[in-house]
């Protein structure tokens, strides 16, 4: 990584939660697998260490372990989240890390401004295009340089109760005006149901409407960063939001609270821009409604368009001080990319594969779907039209300032477009401190 561009630009300390000082070995980091090995090592499998927490991923590596006696690969199961990434970084900055780990794609950037994963651009050039652009981009950060495999991804869709549409003569609306509209008409039909809610706990479903809207908060600009998160994109989300909640055409209710969930039962939240993962939350949360949701892409700023944007999704990426680095990208390869072990992903793990030719294998439609039997046909249309993102290296500062600017400006009235703005500030400022250099 040091011989990158990108490597000279991230080498920063980070602050906020996932706050650990950047670190790295003088040797180029990830050298091949044979010069890392003594002329006197003993003959033996290469041994990897994988940290992850995908459920049932023992089951996937051990078929691995079969069919390759040579690379044997062990699984070490972590709690997921800013904690597995805070672990991490601390392993890396203490010289010990696991060969690969399981990295979420808003995570990575603070990975590599660590020095703490490898680039696998030589190692991946075979394999960029089982994935789709947008999810690709993700692991690149924009530039030509490859951190990570793509694993799962978390392409955003409109799920909506279609019996109660129906009931109230509503249209699926196919733009945001036509979102807002129908919005309008509910609350006049019955005042006590809200076509959606808005939640400012929940900064990646935001990101991924912003995204949508064609936002790009962070990118890379000669040996800079570049931060506009109070983009026009960006600001027309948070105003669009922020007037439907202003004159009570939606709730203000956050997702995931009891309330929520009893609204989601109750049938009096009649929608849910959310990824393709929702059938879990939404089997789990309102049982009741099994078999009256549907699904369709997210409505359009423009009509005739087809993009959407991500919430959620990993990646596997390969510690920079492994000595492993070939074996380490080769089994990643083959979990994100072969027939077999997607399929495997998919029915052991339960995750929505990057990999576009899994997405288009998929068959049967979740239970809780089981009335749209094109559940996953649709999912990978979605997918292929979800657009590109880079996200920056202090996304918990980001994402912080995002629940405490939308809570405020709930409680105070005031401006989303406010809050959109604080984020940025926020953001700029932890960069700054961070030592990192900002184009103007």
């Amino acid at each position: 990584m040091r011989a990158t561009r990108l490597g000279a630009i991230l080498a920063a300390t980070l602050t906020a939660t996932l706050t650990i000082g950047g670190c790295g070995s003088s040797e180029p980091a990830g050298g091949s697998e044979a010069a890392s090995q003594s002329p006197a090592a003993p003959q033996g499998p290469v041994k990897l260490t994988y940290w992850t927490w995908a459920p049932n991923m023992d089951k996937i590596v051990a078929v691995w372990n079969k069919d390759h006696p040579d690379i044997q690969v062990t699984v070490s199961k972590q709690a997921g989240g800013d904690d597995a990434a805070a672990k991490f970084l601390t392993a890396a900055k203490a010289g010990n890390p696991p060969d690969l780990v399981q990295a979420e794609y808003q995570h990575l950037p603070s990975f590599i401004a660590a020095d703490a994963v490898a680039d696998l651009k030589a190692e991946t050039a075979a394999i960029k295009g089982e994935f789709g652009e947008g999810v690709w981009g993700l692991v690149t950060l924009g530039t030509d340089a490859v951190y990570a495999v793509p694993q799962d991804s978390g392409p955003m869709m409109l799920f909506y109760r279609q019996d109660l549409f129906d009931e109230y003569g509503l249209e699926v609306p196919k733009t945001w005006q036509e979102y807002g509209d129908a919005a309008r008409a509910l609350r006049k039909k019955d005042p006590k149901a809200h076509l959606g809610t808005f939640s400012s706990k929940d900064p990646g479903a935001f990101t991924g409407l912003a995204q949508q809207a064609g936002a790009q908060w962070w990118s890379i600009s000669g040996e800079s960063w570049k931060v506009n998160i109070a983009d026009e994109p960006t600001r027309k989300v948070a105003d669009f939001w922020g007037g439907l909640v202003k004159e009570g055409a939606i709730d203000d209710t956050p997702f995931f609270t009891p309330e929520w969930n009893k609204a989601l039962n109750d049938g009096k939240l009649l929608t849910w821009p959310s990824a393709v993962w929702a059938p879990g939350v939404l089997s789990s949360n309102a049982p009741k409604a099994k078999g009256k949701w549907a699904v369709a892409p997210l409505p359009q700023w423009n009509a005739g368009e087809s993009f959407s944007g991500f919430w959620g999704g990993s990646s596997v990426a390969v510690a920079a001080k492994t000595p492993h680095k070939a074996a380490a990208a080769r089994f990643a390869t083959w979990l994100n990319t072969d027939a077999k072990a997607l399929d495997l992903l998919v029915k052991e793990a339960a995750i929505y594969p990057a990999a576009a030719k899994a997405q288009s294998a998929l068959g049967t439609a979740p239970e809780y779907f089981a009335n749209q039997p094109d559940f996953w046909q649709q999912a990978a249309t979605v997918s292929a039209g979800a657009r590109g993102f880079t996200f920056g290296p202090n996304v918990s500062v980001t994402y912080n300032a995002f629940k405490d600017g939308f809570d405020k400006a709930l409680q105070d009235g005031t401006s989303f477009s406010d809050a959109v703005g604080a984020m940025h500030e926020a953001t700029v400022a932890d960069m700054r401190k961070s030592g990192f250099t900002l184009a103007s």
